[in-house]
């Protein structure tokens, strides 16, 4: 399938949502990996993680750029060669990328009633218990979440935790954006979230705060 959406967000950062249909094979037709993302993806046994991986190069491409262009630093984070900042996700049959000129971070998450078992370690329950639908909790902490792992990314420091550094201001199923913030380390950033949902999945991107 091609490009399944692009959200310009503002006019150095845009959006990118694939929703992955095509065979392993088909993705990878046409599409060179340096030896290093190569070696990553014969290693993968999951057939549905290497589709993950090359949509995402598919995603890359659609952009300009190739899997050479990308680096990841020592804590893992991603970054493209002409200095542009970047942050990767996927999940399932959906993949996404965030490109712009500033810090950005993004996550996609499937909507699932697991995370209600798992709420308590990563967010202050009471802040929900007012939900009493059980469908709009669970898409509401999916929010929440996703929000978590894109700020986890875009900070990218080890021993980072959800529930003692990172904050998320509360918002309605309404609003399509929320504030946040990480504070750990003695560093602290102030960033824009974003909600989006989809065909039972939930995307999220951060934007860091001037």
């Amino acid at each position: 399938m091609p490009l399944y959406k692009t959200i310009t967000v503002n006019p150095t950062t845009e959006v990118l949502v694939w929703k992955i249909t095509e065979s392993f094979e088909n993705l990878a037709a046409g599409i060179s990996l340096t030896a290093h993302c190569q070696s990553r993806v014969d290693g993968m046994k999951s057939d549905l993680h290497k589709r993950g991986f090359m949509s995402v190069r598919h995603l890359l491409k659609e952009k300009g750029y190739t899997d050479f262009d990308l680096s990841y630093d020592q804590n893992g984070k991603p970054y493209l060669k002409d200095g542009k900042k970047i942050s990767i996700t996927h999940s399932y049959i959906f993949s996404a990328i965030i490109i712009s000129d500033i810090e950005v971070g993004i996550d996609i998450e499937k909507q699932r009633d697991k995370i209600l078992k798992i709420a308590h370690k990563f967010t202050p329950v009471e802040e929900y218990r007012t939900i009493a639908n059980e469908d709009a909790l669970v898409r509401k902490l999916t929010m929440v979440w996703g929000a978590k792992e894109s700020l986890y990314k875009s900070f990218s420091r080890p021993g980072v935790r959800f529930l003692e550094h990172i904050y998320v201001e509360n918002f309605s199923l309404d609003e399509p954006e929320s504030k946040a913030r990480v504070s750990a380390f003695d560093k602290i950033e102030d960033y824009t979230i974003f909600f989006f949902e989809f065909e039972g999945f939930t995307l999220v991107y951060a934007i860091i705060e001037a």
